[in-house]
């Protein structure tokens, strides 16, 4: 990793990037680096979208009653952009919240899927996102499927995931082929370990990119803005995950 910036300032600059249009984020539970490139977003646009991110009270105005009204907002199509992850993560963009060996015989337990069976339907435009790229987390088929990727013609779906950013790379989605594509690998890293690291077949041009770096303008918004504001529900990330302001 570059030593003008720590790997969370990389990936919150590449998410920051992947909604900088977005009319409206919603952050859910456990996502300090999706929340940081959500406020940083914010800071660049002055706040000119709705921002929802669990667990703060200044930035989830419209959700007074908790995840439960985050999911009815979802449910009205009103997510523009919003973040996933899963213990599991397949070619076919289903995700697994629940377990290793499928469900009830589950030897590894996740958190559950909560209301991604819901979401990942209506929210607009899904994120895929894990630090950790892994064969274990990458597979070629989830265990079980607590929201999948694309859904059978004649199913009502606004929404459905749009790429995939992980600790390695940036994949984009195609819903009508249900196939990732590698769009970009991040300094430092090469399409093989991407291949080495990946259990499930995704499409790769002949020339793959390199994950542009974050500028001095993206890195004075994640270390100023963002870093003061996500310390609301992520003391510790903010701590630890930012170097030291710009300027």
């Amino acid at each position: 990793m570059s030593s003008r910036y720590t790997q969370q300032e990389l990936l919150a600059t590449v998410l920051a990037r992947l909604c900088h249009d977005a009319r409206s984020i919603g952050v859910g539970n456990t996502s300090p680096i999706p929340a940081a490139a959500a406020l940083a977003v914010h800071a660049r646009r002055k706040g000119d979208f709705t921002l929802s991110i669990l667990g703060s009270f200044k930035f989830n105005k419209l959700f007074t009653g908790g995840i439960r009204e985050q999911y009815d907002f979802s449910a009205k199509g009103r997510v523009d952009v919003q973040f996933f992850s899963g213990g599991q993560i397949d070619g076919q963009g289903n995700i697994n919240l629940v377990g290793v060996d499928g469900y009830p015989r589950t030897r590894v337990r996740f958190a559950g899927s909560f209301g991604s069976a819901l979401q990942y339907y209506t929210g607009l435009r899904t994120i895929l996102f894990r630090e950790e790229h892994s064969r274990r987390v990458f597979v070629p088929k989830v265990d079980f499927i607590s929201a999948p990727g694309v859904s059978p013609e004649g199913v009502f779906r606004p929404g459905g995931p749009v790429a995939l950013v992980t600790g390695l790379c940036v994949f984009s989605f195609d819903r009508q082929h249900a196939r990732f594509t590698l769009q970009s690998v991040h300094p430092g890293h090469t399409v093989q370990e991407v291949m080495q690291h990946t259990g499930f077949e995704f499409d790769c041009p002949a020339d793959v990119p390199t994950t542009p770096e974050p500028t001095t303008e993206e890195l004075a918004l994640l270390r100023g803005f963002a870093r003061r504001e996500v310390a609301e529900v992520y003391p510790n990330f903010a701590a630890s995950a930012f170097m030291a302001e710009a300027g």
